[in-house]
């Protein structure tokens, strides 16, 4: 059975730092592109960072040069690692496939699949 699951949020101070892992069982991440997506309260799911199955990684504007994915091939994972964590980054974090290589290049959560049940991020003092 092909699934992701999230780890790694948490309560955090505005300047804080967190490192999400998404974990996959049954399937090889490194063969896919992997994204991680955010939803906040009240709004849409919006796409945070993906890593190409080729190595290459695209970035939102809003966590452009704070946020960093990299994969970790021996444990199966693809890793956020979150610094200068700001009240507007607090949201429900997921990771997810992209089976067609189509989607997670443009941060659309359309046509991202095997999404994880998420874990919450929550910044503030």
């Amino acid at each position: 059975q092909l699934q992701l699951v999230e780890s790694g949020g948490g309560l955090v101070q505005p300047g804080g730092s967190l490192r999400l892992s998404c974990e996959a069982s049954g399937f090889t991440l490194d063969d896919y592109n992997i994204g991680w997506f955010r939803q906040a309260p009240g709004k849409e799911r919006e796409g945070v960072s993906c890593i190409i199955s080729s190595g290459g990684t695209v970035y939102a504007d809003s966590v452009k040069g704070r946020f960093t994915i990299s994969r970790d091939n021996a444990k199966n994972t693809v890793n956020l690692q979150m610094n200068s964590l700001k009240p507007e980054d607090t949201a429900v974090y997921y990771c997810a496939v992209d089976p067609y290589g189509s989607s997670c290049a443009f941060l659309r959560a359309n046509g991202m699949d095997y999404w994880g049940k998420g874990t919450l991020v929550t910044v503030s003092s």
